[in-house]
């Protein structure tokens, strides 16, 4: 099944926008009277018929619209340093959003390389992986936010931070309550500088490690997001 994506989609009719409404005629060759799925984004499944395949403005008929099944009993928000190399970052947030995730924060960090983000590309990226696993909830994407602003922002559920240190013992798979909201940091690839780890004490989050290799930005980030969705199983 092909499933498209429209934020907007609501009621009986819907228009889709030049570059949806291209895309399903002219490139994957759909006619009026064909079958169409479609999410919002926002959890919910719509089951639609084509009723005029204009390339331009291609209309729908909205026929039914279900619950998706992939809402979670609890939330998942983690914030990670974007990385040097722009792709590795892609990489996560795709497979982040296969595996299951609310909201990414990109922070940045004292030991940040990549300081810009391009949302827009990236939310690119999220909707593809959002459509290609079959979801109905499209991830939310901040703008890249300072550290030390970041940290202060209240969050209800449980707080981590991973970083690299013989002191810290604790794993996040014995750390986590499954079914509670839960905040991660994850730093860059010089880690979070001491005065980031203490400022992130300070405002109640718990240092953890993901095991005992090294492992790199977007390698961490795929092993906190898949412990806490496996833990929730």
């Amino acid at each position: 099944m092909n499933l498209f994506y429209a934020a907007e989609i609501n009621g009986q009719f819907y228009t889709l926008p030049e570059e949806e409404s291209k895309h399903i005629i002219r490139v994957l060759r759909m006619k009026t009277g064909d079958t169409v799925f479609f999410t919002n984004g926002k959890g919910v499944f719509f089951e639609c018929r084509i009723t005029d395949a204009n390339p331009k403005t291609c209309e729908l008929e909205i026929i039914e619209e279900r619950p998706g099944n992939d809402k979670r009993s609890f939330y998942l928000h983690m914030a990670v340093a974007p990385t040097k190399n722009g792709s590795r970052f892609e990489w996560f947030l795709e497979k982040a959003t296969e595996i299951g995730i609310d909201r990414i924060t990109p922070v940045i960090c004292t030991h940040s390389e990549r300081k810009v983000v391009k949302t827009e590309r990236l939310n690119r990226v999220l909707t593809a992986a959002m459509k290609q696993s079959l979801k109905s909830f499209h991830p939310q994407l901040d703008e890249a936010t300072k550290f030390s602003r970041f940290i202060e922002q209240a969050f209800d559920g449980e707080k981590f931070i991973a970083y690299i240190d013989k002191d810290v013992t604790l794993e996040l798979s014995n750390a986590y309550t499954p079914g509670r909201n839960v905040l991660i940091l994850i730093g860059p690839e010089g880690d979070f500088s001491p005065d980031e780890v203490e400022l992130a004490k300070q405002n109640g989050f718990v240092p953890i490690r993901l095991g005992p290799s090294r492992l790199r930005t977007e390698t961490a980030g795929i092993a906190a997001c898949h412990t806490v969705n496996l833990l929730n199983l």
